[in-house]
């Protein structure tokens, strides 16, 4: 029992390796350091450990990029109650990502809704004596129940897209330290609650106000009293978008535990770090938040193009604001193998704090382009459905590139830009198909 145990942390345990020190876990799990072009030979006692875990000979390790987690380890064992199908990345903290195919709903399913946590999440997540504090630069500081809530404000419920704002880092090059997302840290479900602006604007406003602050339940890892996780903020023009709610349900029924029950904040179209979860107070500030995951590079980008690799000093970081304009393939999945000459491609675009304009998508590796009917959102930061019927000329293997365009004409690129902590990957979504 001892053994198996083990082997069953191993997947998350190898997960966080990567999270912590990409280049360190290549050299101790690959027995070498990332390279230029991310090819190598594993070590002999690295592929003998990687084939334990995997139980089976691996024929052509030789091809394993740096970086690499096979994709047997990659689904781990562990799973999360009311949450299916979802990879599970770690497990301290619990982030768990979504397989592109299981998000073709319009209205993302709360079982299939991503999980991303920084610090331990509160043991008890009732309503019942629950409270939110509003305070800090404000006239009338405010504690309220969610009854209060309820009760107090107009209620309302919107499809609103949340995404980590470190969604798809896992293909970044040299690798980026980090969670590995690959495509599935996203999701657009429909979260009932108040708008952040009326409390704010019922407990008064002051005109020095700068920034919000934000405060949740979840414990620091370390177990220290009183260290928070993470405090993230928004700019106060922001936070007085009317689009931003105080969640208190989700598809219609309450908060899941892991995506911040009994109350969170969702602020879309920005990073999902914005909308803190298990959210107890927002206080108003007369300067940019500094709390845990504020400061340093955390959610920073450098305010310029930079070298893929290059070292950036600490004060050219600027704070992510919207997120880009960016798509995804639902359907088909990829590597998917057909008999026919012509296949329905569908998915969903969405662009930060803007709409998106056109998706359109390529069989030949961009060198032609077929214009998709794009649906109009639900309402605003909902994600588009795109969909178009595709034929191919012959049988042979092919890719569907998906290219959305934003209504400021900002369209998604092929290649990554690069950034030093692997944020806001937004190149083209790319699947597989096989014609026969």
């Amino acid at each position: 029992m001892e053994n198996q145990d083990q082997h069953a942390k191993v997947p998350a345990d190898l997960m966080q390796r990567y999270e912590d020190n990409p280049e360190q876990a290549d050299l101790e799990i690959f027995g070498r350091k990332t390279g230029g072009n991310r090819r190598g030979f594993l070590k002999g006692a690295g592929l003998a450990t990687m084939g334990a875990l995997i139980g089976t000979a691996i024929p052509f390790h030789r091809n394993m990029p740096s970086g690499f987690i096979p994709e047997a380890l990659a689904q781990s064992a562990m799973e999360i109650d009311g949450k299916d199908g979802l990879s599970v990345l770690n497990d301290r903290p619990v982030n768990a990502e979504t397989p592109p195919h299981l998000l073709n709903d319009d209205v993302t399913p709360t079982s299939r809704h991503f999980v991303r946590n920084n610090g331990i999440p509160p043991e008890n997540t009732s309503a019942d004596g629950w409270s939110l504090t509003i305070d800090g630069l404000v006239g009338k500081p405010m504690e309220l129940s969610i009854a209060d809530l309820k009760s107090k404000f107009e209620v309302v419920t919107e499809r609103l897209v949340i995404e980590c704002g470190g969604n798809g880092r896992a293909a970044f090059d040299p690798p980026a330290k980090g969670n590995q997302w690959t495509l599935g840290a996203v999701a657009c479900s429909e979260w009932t609650g108040v708008r952040l602006r009326d409390v704010l604007q019922a407990a008064g406003v002051k005109d020095n106000v700068v920034y919000t602050a934000h405060v949740g339940a979840d414990s620091h890892l370390s177990g220290k009293e009183g260290k928070l996780a993470i405090s993230r903020g928004v700019p106060i023009d922001k936070a007085m978008n009317p689009h931003n709610l105080i969640a208190f349900g989700m598809n219609g029924a309450d908060l899941h535990p892991m995506n911040g029950a009994p109350l969170r904040l969702v602020v879309p179209g920005w990073p999902g770090s914005c909308s803190q979860k298990w959210l107890k107070r927002v206080w108003l500030r007369d300067q940019v938040h500094d709390g845990p995951k504020m400061t340093g590079k955390a959610y920073r980008v450098p305010g310029y193009p930079v070298e893929a690799g290059q070292k950036v000093p600490k004060s050219d970081f600027e704070i992510i604001q919207a997120m880009p304009v960016k798509s995804l393939i639902t359907t088909p999945e990829t590597r998917t193998k057909i008999t026919g000459r012509s296949l329905k491609v569908a998915g969903h675009a969405w662009a930060g704090d803007d709409a998106v304009a056109r998706v359109d998508l390529s069989i030949d590796f961009g060198a032609t382009w077929i214009q998709t009917d794009l649906a109009s959102p639900a309402n605003p930061y909902a994600w588009q459905r795109f969909g178009a019927e595709v034929s191919f000329p012959m049988a042979g293997y092919y890719e569907v590139w998906a290219r959305a365009t934003d209504t400021q004409g900002r369209a998604q690129p092929f290649g990554i830009a690069w950034n030093p902590k692997g944020y806001l990957n937004n190149s083209m979504h790319r699947v597989s198909v096989y014609v026969s």
